[in-house]
């Protein structure tokens, strides 16, 4: 790029960051909380990441809150391993989806806020489809929707959630 007398860049001098930097920087954290787990819950870093004041949503049957277990240091990755198939960086917010065989699928929806994660929704179990709140007229635009092989997987929830 060409920048002319006077011109400036305002995303290399001003220190904002574009929103695709932001999702990038959001996507990095997340994927640095499934790593730390699947090395045995490094406290410490997982520390730097998650505020102290998460807050938690979960949806699933009541024996399968893997993440809020591990987060806590009441369990460890050796009863159930989260391996992110795949991972959507949508503003704020990280949308994680994994499985194991037949009956273990579930989606992670993070919100990052000023750099540590604030928020985790957690579905085990349950599909989802996640989409964008465009008008106070219920326009909408969908962001994700869970991947179709869990889809047709048997009968499971399907719940949208509206950001």
């Amino acid at each position: 790029m060409k920048i002319t007398p006077g011109e400036v860049e305002p995303e290399k001098f001003s220190g904002v960051s574009s929103a695709a930097e932001n999702e990038n920087r959001n996507r990095r954290m997340v994927k640095t909380v499934y790593k730390a787990l699947l090395r045995g819950v490094e406290t410490e870093k997982l520390g730097k990441l998650v505020g102290t004041e998460l807050e938690w949503w979960y949806h699933g049957p009541p024996q399968c809150q893997h993440m809020m277990k591990m987060l806590t240091g009441e369990s460890t990755q050796k009863g159930f391993k989260f391996r992110p198939r795949r991972i959507r960086a949508v503003g704020d917010r990280v949308i994680v989806e994994g499985w194991e065989g037949v009956g273990e699928y579930w989606v992670h929806v993070w919100r990052v806020k000023d750099g540590i994660i604030a928020q985790l929704r957690e579905y085990f179990n349950t599909l989802l489809t996640v989409v964008l709140r465009v008008s106070e007229d219920g326009d909408e635009a969908r962001l994700w929707r869970s991947t179709p092989w869990a889809r047709v997987q048997g009968s499971l929830p399907d719940l949208v959630l509206a950001i």
